[in-house]
């Protein structure tokens, strides 16, 4: 199964593997650095919280599908409203600038998931 999965991540085109690989997850996971920070712990828990159920989704696959974009909906829609409510309430420093950050990546990675949703609900559901 763990090959599989590999294989369907590399034959993904080679922007989306570093978008994935080396911006997408790791912002994301950061998000654990600073649950001790006022509202901390709610963004950590809907950052990874997006990312947790598509390990299930990529089981059930034994691969990449748009089926992957559901959690990031479902999860990092209302994660933007918290984390908008975090910066105009006031946080600082580190943790400001991370949340500014985890905006624009998960704003940028919810322009493709609508879209994926939108394609897999209207039948694409193949695995890369």
């Amino acid at each position: 199964m763990i090959a599989a999965i590999w294989a369907s991540f590399r034959r993904l085109p080679l922007w989306v593997q570093i978008w994935v690989a080396l911006i997408l997850v790791p912002v994301n996971m950061v998000s654990l650095a600073f649950a001790g920070a006022p509202g901390g712990a709610l963004v950590a828990a809907l950052a990874v919280g997006g990312m947790v159920p598509n390990l299930a989704i990529l089981a059930r696959e034994r691969g990449f599908s748009r089926a992957m974009a559901f959690p990031h909906v479902v999860i990092w829609t209302p994660l933007i409203a918290v984390i908008v409510w975090r910066l105009a309430a006031g946080a600082e420093g580190t943790f400001a600038a991370y949340l500014w950050l985890l905006l624009a990546v998960d704003l940028v990675s919810l322009g493709f998931d609508y879209t994926d949703a939108w394609r897999w609900w209207r039948g694409e559901r193949e695995v890369a």
